[in-house]
């Protein structure tokens, strides 16, 4: 039985909860924080097994727990990750934009080195990155177009300097191009699948992204393409948003149920 540690209580966090209290994988969530004490507590009251809500994202990992799981933001991964590891404690990111921040890699892969732990990086709201991570040293392009109707993409911080009103939208507008590092920064809670695409390809300053907000769909969509000396991969994946938050894509929250499910269970695992 594995002890799940939780940072971030929101539409993610919550749904990832609910699957463990469902005890339908071999874990028990021992301890959770948000940096809003009522939706810890909101979430605890729809668990029939209670977790303990710490007062500091910190003291997650220094419990008897096997792994943390965060799903809070990419601040929350800068500000906690690095102790989770020195805890020696497993860790799954959600918020993998933080991740594009070089500095903030090499010092997280190093620990996970120096303390023998891992950094579980689901597959999020796209698909096909067990191929792009196979062929990664004959890539020589790859780029993503992503689609969402823009109460998809409200407070993102692009829209700060930006002359697009979202709410006077009346047909498709492209709002971003640039590549995978730049759209991170300005969409952090939009674009996670631009992070995860770029660290299993060519890189952030080489994957290019495309953001487009369409008014007239009701999914989010995800166009991917790679090419190489290998050949060529197209990947098309179409997602419903959570219901509780339309900026995540449901898939997203199915995959880290996925992946903590796996790191849970002891049996024949399939792709990478």
């Amino acid at each position: 039985m594995k002890k799940v540690a939780l940072l971030g209580c929101g539409a993610i966090g919550t749904q990832i909860s609910l699957a463990i209290d469902s005890e339908k994988f071999p874990a028990k969530l021992t301890h959770v924080y948000d940096g809003s004490k009522d939706a810890s507590l909101r979430l605890v009251e729809k668990l029939k097994n209670k977790p303990v809500i710490v007062e500091n994202p910190h003291l997650l990992s220094s419990n008897q727990v096997d792994i943390v799981v965060e799903a809070a933001s990419q601040d929350a991964v800068k500000d906690v990750a690095l102790s989770v590891l020195q805890n020696k404690k497993d860790l799954m990111i959600m918020s993998v934009g933080a991740l594009l921040d070089e500095s903030i890699y090499e010092i997280l892969s190093e620990a996970c080195k120096d303390f023998q732990k891992t950094i579980y990086l689901p597959s999020g709201a796209i698909a096909g990155l067990d191929g792009i991570k196979s062929v990664q040293n004959e890539l020589e392009n790859l780029s993503i177009t992503t689609r969402k109707h823009p109460r998809s993409l409200k407070g993102a911080k692009f829209f700060e300097n930006s002359d697009i009103n979202l709410d006077s939208l009346e047909s498709e507008t492209v709002v971003f191009q640039g590549n995978a590092k730049e759209a991170v920064s300005l969409f952090p809670a939009n674009i996670n699948v631009a992070a995860l695409l770029s660290l299993s390809g060519i890189g952030s300053e080489q994957t290019k992204v495309k953001i487009v907000a369409d008014p007239n769909t009701d999914k989010n969509t995800h166009h991917i393409e790679a090419s190489g000396t290998f050949g060529k991969m197209t990947f098309t994946i179409e997602n419903y948003p959570d219901s509780n938050n339309p900026k995540t894509s449901r898939l997203a929250i199915l995959s880290a149920i996925e992946t903590l499910r796996k790191y849970c269970s002891n049996e024949i695992q399939i792709g990478t």
